[in-house]
């Protein structure tokens, strides 16, 4: 008689355990249940001796590995790194435009269900600039561009999302409607903007919309920060102030319509496991200083970056990194309980790569394996070991 190997599933039918409809086991023991939206693992028990059948449980929880993105048309270093869930695909990177050196590089890529609706966006960030000078904003009105970026008066993030962001991503959508608007006023200290220390300010906020695409409708909530940057300046009639400003930490969760809620969660631990290279960003900040040092000019070819790269000097590079070591450390040290907090995370201990991971709080169980997985339920009785080759270890929980 046939016995079912570690990785073989049958369509057994399961009902999810937060609204009772039927599920479909996937090849990766994870899914999200298409009623409700819940995430839901699933644990295969040993055979049982007379028929040979192996039982099949499902439980709330979620089912996490590690992706790791390289910047191979730039600098050919780790850009980032973040949690997305098994069986989920990816699409998209970073991009390059040295015409604008105040932004040379923007993260613009999707993590989405292929067995479903949902999908996880971060959205290309945009740049701005502003001068109270008269004779400047007669040689550069709104809407033309000044060194790449666009010359537009600093506006709040609600006028950002409405002006900029929705016509410019989102357009194409059909019946497009704007359910609400709330601020977010957490989000700026969340992703430790520094605009404040310039004189200037951060606001974040968030718009739910809802739409139709392809034939099929869709719920989507879009999240960003408006960050104004201000500094004094002398011209030859008057003192005047010039404004850098950003859209940026533009990030997006679509469902089907109703299930935003119960999927809130998964995209959370996603957008917030985002972990930028600070090797990367060192990087990136010598190609802005050395754009700055040769006066801005256009540089058209990609392939320059590592030319790029070789002229600026190690000690830069350094500097840069150091400066993003000590930001970072002084940021965490004061946040790291807020942080989590807010932020819906806790820490774990993995054994096999023995350091601190932070994971979905609320589920009270956290498994990890040898090719860096990661489970969390609320189901104590469940067990990855059971009818699995991988070995799996459960994780303590770290303060």
């Amino acid at each position: 008689m046939h016995q079912a190997s570690p990785h073989e599933f049958h369509p057994t039918a399961l009902q999810c355990p937060q609204c009772g409809a039927n599920l479909t086991p996937a090849a990766e023991a994870y899914v999200i249940c298409q009623y409700c939206g819940s995430s839901v693992v699933i644990a295969h028990s040993a055979p049982d001796s007379r028929s040979q059948e192996a039982e099949v449980n499902a439980a709330l929880g979620m089912r996490l590995k590690e992706l790791r993105y390289t910047d191979r048309e730039g600098t050919g270093l780790e850009m980032f790194r973040m949690l997305i869930p098994v069986g989920w695909d990816f699409r998209g990177g970073c991009r390059w435009a040295l015409d604008n050196p105040g932004m040379p590089a923007v993260a613009a890529f999707q993590v989405w269900n292929p067995q479903g609706a949902e999908i996880f966006e971060v959205l290309p960030n945009m740049n701005f600039t502003w001068n109270t000078a008269p004779l400047t904003q007669m040689m550069f009105p709104p809407g033309s561009r000044y060194f790449g970026a666009e010359v537009h008066q600093p506006v709040n993030i609600q006028e950002a999302m409405f002006k900029f962001v929705l016509p410019r991503y989102r357009s194409q959508m059909q019946n497009l409607q704007v359910v609400d608007f709330s601020p977010q006023p957490d989000l700026p200290r969340l992703v430790k903007s520094e605009a404040a220390a310039s004189g200037g300010w951060a606001e974040g906020g968030r718009v739910r919309i809802r739409y139709g695409w392809q034939g099929s409708a869709y719920e989507e909530d879009m999240y960003g920060v408006v960050e104004v940057f201000r500094a004094p300046m002398i011209t030859m009639l008057a003192a005047a102030e010039v404004f850098f400003w950003f859209i940026d930490y533009l990030f997006s969760f679509r469902t089907a319509p109703g299930r935003m809620d119960a999927a809130s969660k998964l995209f959370g631990v996603m957008a917030y496991s985002f972990r930028l290279n600070p090797h990367w960003y060192a990087a990136y900040q010598s190609i802005i200083q050395y754009l700055a040092r040769q006066q801005i000019q256009r540089i058209h070819h990609i392939g320059q970056i590592s030319q790029i790269l070789a002229q600026t000097s190690r000690e830069i590079r350094e500097q840069n990194l150091q400066s993003w070591y000590h930001r970072q450390e002084v940021q965490d040290r004061q946040n790291l309980e807020w942080s989590r907090a807010m932020r819906g995370v806790e820490g774990f201990y993995d054994p096999h790569r023995e350091q601190v991971v932070e994971l979905p709080s609320g589920y009270g169980h956290a498994w990890a394996n040898n090719l860096g997985e990661y489970i969390v339920t609320e189901d104590p009785n469940f067990n990855p070991n059971l009818f699995s080759n991988l070995h799996w270890e459960e994780m303590p929980q770290q303060s």
